[in-house]
């Protein structure tokens, strides 16, 4: 059976639900609410996981040290 087949049998269960009373009921509210609980502990899990990261980033090797040290007056015809 072909799923056009299927939804074709469908069709006919689904004219027959009043469109004013469809809610999504307590099923809703808890796959929601899961969904919410599930966000927050990842968001949890991550602030931490970032917390442990201590990178420094190395100097590029193709810039000069002069540039690198970030002083004021050097750049294109500073003094």
């Amino acid at each position: 059976m072909y799923a056009t087949q299927a939804l074709t049998h469908l069709v006919p269960l689904a004219k027959e639900v009043d469109d004013n009373k469809v809610t999504p009921g307590v099923l809703g509210f808890i796959v929601f609410a899961a969904l919410a609980v599930g966000v927050w502990l990842l968001m949890k899990s991550m602030n931490r996981h970032m917390g442990k990261v201590d990178f420094e980033e190395a100097p590029d090797p193709d810039v000069e040290p002069a540039t690198v040290s970030g002083s004021a007056g050097a750049g294109a015809g500073g003094k």
